[in-house]
């Protein structure tokens, strides 16, 4: 006995599995890489704002992306001193100049930072029932780390927005819980 199918089975059929094909969840940020830690010579990895040095032997997970931006990105609001002799090491790559940290002004994560492309733009940054606008003048960078140029700290998580004293006193978060604080941010 033969089977046919009728058109219109056949074009619904192959709809199914032409849009099944077509249709894609967004695209998920996953590990690139591990580096191993490096112990730092003594007095090479500043502990300014409870920033954390690498340990000898640990691996640490390393992103050449970030999660998929939206109108309210979720990130995690870190603290960073962008002054000279500040936790954030060397001068800020966007413009290679320090930063007051009475100047609301972040790193973003390697993926977010997008090969410098938002260099010297503005964020919004959302928190705490508040809003305040912030120059990206910094890679946090997801990719390297444990060695003299990152300050010998890890690589940045993927979701990190690192921001100045003034990003946290505009946002009101009491002194007490700064250093680690979720938050949204889009593009200002």
């Amino acid at each position: 006995m033969k089977r046919f199918i009728s058109n219109a089975s056949f074009i619904l059929l192959a709809t199914l599995i032409l849009s099944s094909c077509s249709y894609s969840e967004p695209q998920k940020c996953r590990p690139s890489g591990r580096i191993r830690g490096k112990k730092a010579p003594p007095g090479q990895c500043n502990q300014e704002n409870d920033s954390d040095c690498c340990e000898e032997g640990k691996m640490y997970t390393t992103y050449e992306c970030s999660p998929p931006m939206s109108s309210h990105t979720k990130a995690y609001l870190t603290l960073n001193s962008f002054e000279k002799g500040g936790d954030g090491g060397g001068p800020s790559e966007c413009d290679n100049q320090y930063h007051s940290d009475d100047t609301p002004v972040v790193a973003l994560s390697t993926g977010w930072f997008d090969h410098k492309r938002r260099c010297l733009h503005n964020i919004t940054i959302s928190g705490n029932g508040r809003s305040v606008v912030a120059m990206v003048v910094d890679q946090c960078d997801s990719r390297k780390g444990c060695d003299a140029d990152h300050d010998y700290q890890p690589p940045c998580p993927n979701n990190i927005v690192d921001a100045s004293m003034a990003v946290w006193k505009a946002l009101g978060v009491p002194k007490n819980e700064w250093g680690g604080f979720d938050i949204t941010w889009s593009d200002a």
